[in-house]
């Protein structure tokens, strides 16, 4: 990963948004902190002002890990898409993306969690269901290996239609049939017709987006820590994605007549 603002990130930069791209983010650690819980997530005043100054303009999507219903209480603008369980549900588009098999599978995971359920709590394992997806969160417990091991012990007895991988102090459980974070943005820039895209996130559910995208598209990680990340650029931490935006909104083109 190159830095953004280096001469070949503002490059990148000017060239795609010539193209009139999806704007397209992540939700926690790109638009707001990581919250030490999920509900106390906030976006910051100005990175509002930015995002629905750049949605007049261009059209923009949320992509998050978070369910649909949950997100939009905590979204501050009007995005065209919103897109969340890491792609498998999406506002405005009715009925399920999961499979029987895999709906029969979140039954059964949820049993295994009910069964767990005096070591989750014991261990402050926060458990959220997300109905298209579900994640244990661990950011906040006293023991983190005694979490883990709860954590390890709930994964053991995994159906097989399920698959789970790790995150920021949390652990997701997705189904195999579902599409992903690069699934929903290619099927994003497909129906509104844009020539490209960029994307922005920070965390392991992140990469598919990552990897899938075109050399033409813009791919941001928001952190340096992850060395082997499928984004071509990266900014230092969240503060400085305001300072992308902003960056952005600096190269804005207006629409053409009749274009």
């Amino acid at each position: 990963m190159q830095y953004l603002f280096s001469e070949a990130g503002r490059a990148a930069m000017s060239a795609v948004m010539d193209l009139r791209p999806l704007l397209a983010f992540d939700f926690d650690g790109t638009l707001t902190p990581v919250a030490d819980h999920p509900d106390l997530a906030v976006m910051a005043p100005p990175l509002i002002d930015r995002l629905e100054s750049l949605s007049q303009t261009l059209p923009t999507a949320v992509i998050t890990g978070r369910g649909v219903a949950d997100v939009r209480q905590h979204l501050r603008f009007t995005p065209r898409f919103v897109v969340g369980s890491h792609g498998a549900e999406e506002h405005g588009l009715p009925g399920s993306r999961l499979d029987a098999d895999a709906v029969e599978a979140f039954d059964a995971l949820r049993r295994v969690l009910n069964k767990h359920d005096d070591a989750l709590r014991h261990t402050q394992v926060f458990v959220e269901d997300k109905i298209h997806s579900l994640a244990l969160h661990y950011r906040q417990v006293i023991d983190e290996a005694a979490a883990l091991q709860v954590i390890h012990e709930v994964l053991a007895e995994l159906p097989g239609a399920l698959k789970s991988y790790g995150g920021k102090h949390v652990v997701n459980v997705v189904a195999l049939s579902a599409p992903h974070k690069g699934d929903a943005l290619c099927s994003l820039v497909d129906r509104c017709g844009a020539k490209a895209a960029v994307f922005v996130g920070d965390d392991l559910n992140d990469e598919a987006a990552f990897a899938i995208a075109p050399p033409h598209w813009l791919t941001v990680r928001v952190g340096a820590d992850m060395v082997d990340s499928k984004a071509r650029f990266f900014v230092e931490d969240q503060a400085e994605v305001l300072r992308l935006l902003d960056a952005l909104l600096g190269l804005v083109a207006p629409p053409q007549a009749g274009g």
